[in-house]
């Protein structure tokens, strides 16, 4: 089957989602490929996760997001951003991911795979790319000995498997933060490995003060200038700049950020910057790559500085490109 269309939108979370919007406003024919649920990476946050901002941050195409709270959590923005992608009625396709992208003369080709157990394959063709895949997919790897075993995660989801073990909560940002705070409340033996010298300066400034409070009493031990150099089952090993030593471990939350699909966008042609934040280049005036037709959106636009863009401060790619896409067709 080949499905032709103007613009094909990869990634649906709010970035690809508000590219839909704009490109249905300028009447430009579109089709969204997402490769698990809608907004894939809110859907994988830890349930009792509250946004850093307030909820008219977050909002896309100035369509009002209602929170019971100025801060809303998890499932509100999930119900926010279902509720418009059903009822502007957008053409996504969920569970379908990308598996190649070519481009022949005036056109890209994408082949997609369906994410059950048929597999079934698809074919679409598009002038315009927008690549808006965000960075949550693949987490940072530690590169220690120990890492592949079960009892390690990158990923934290709630506090109750965690309830009466002794947990390695590996990083010092939000999430690393809220996630010992967290199994600490609900009887976890939790110990903090901090990279630094401190908790993170980013860390959600009502959060900041409780984490610090709960190690300076000892309810949350925390070693930092420390890193972990190798991971079994019953132990970790922890190095610092003194010494090398070993403590008792039943579960390692190794929360030390994530990074976009940088093999995916060289694949496709994007050229990353060699100075080690792997920026990709585009134009910012039009969000257009060095590929021409392909087109950047979000969190992706920032390489390894994740911290650069957020939901808030990109939505303005969808209107940037969805005006430049008009301009051309027309």
């Amino acid at each position: 089957m080949n499905i032709q269309k103007d613009v094909l939108i990869i990634g649906a979370g709010p970035i690809g989602i508000a590219c839909a919007l704009a490109c249905k406003k300028k009447r430009l024919t579109y089709v969204v490929i997402e490769k698990g649920a809608l907004t894939n990476s809110l859907y994988n946050y830890p349930l009792n996760m509250r946004f850093f901002s307030t909820s008219e941050k977050l909002e896309i195409d100035h369509i009002p997001f209602i929170s019971n709270q100025p801060k809303p959590d998890r499932d509100e923005a999930l119900e926010y951003y279902r509720r418009v992608a059903t009822n502007n009625e957008l053409t996504i396709r969920l569970y379908e991911k990308v598996i190649s992208l070519e481009k022949k003369e005036a056109h890209f080709f994408a082949t997609t795979k369906t994410q059950n157990s048929a597999g079934t394959l698809h074919t679409y063709s598009a002038k315009n790319i927008v690549v808006s895949t965000g960075f949550y997919d693949l987490p940072k790897q530690l590169n220690v000995p120990g890492e592949s075993l079960p009892k390690v995660t990158h990923y934290y989801k709630e506090a109750h498997p965690y309830i009466l073990q002794k947990v390695a909560v590996i990083g010092a940002s939000n999430s690393a933060v809220d996630a010992a705070l967290e199994i600490w409340r609900k009887g976890g033996d939790v110990t903090m490995i901090v990279r630094g010298d401190s908790i993170g300066d980013r860390v959600k400034y009502w959060v900041k003060p409780d984490i610090e409070n709960r190690i300076e009493e000892g309810s949350i031990k925390a070693y930092f200038n420390t890193t972990v150099s190798e991971i079994t089952e019953n132990e970790i090993t922890l190095t610092s700049s003194e010494k090398s030593f070993s403590i008792k471990n039943d579960f390692v939350i190794a929360l030390t950020g994530y990074q976009p699909n940088f093999s995916f966008l060289e694949s496709i042609g994007i050229e990353l910057s060699n100075d080690g934040k792997k920026i990709p280049k585009y134009n910012p005036k039009t969000m257009e790559s060095n590929v021409k037709g392909i087109y950047l959106a979000g969190v992706i636009c920032g390489g390894m500085e994740t911290h650069k863009w957020f939901i808030e401060n990109s939505t303005i790619h969808a209107d940037i490109i969805a005006s430049d896409i008009a301009k051309k067709e027309n």
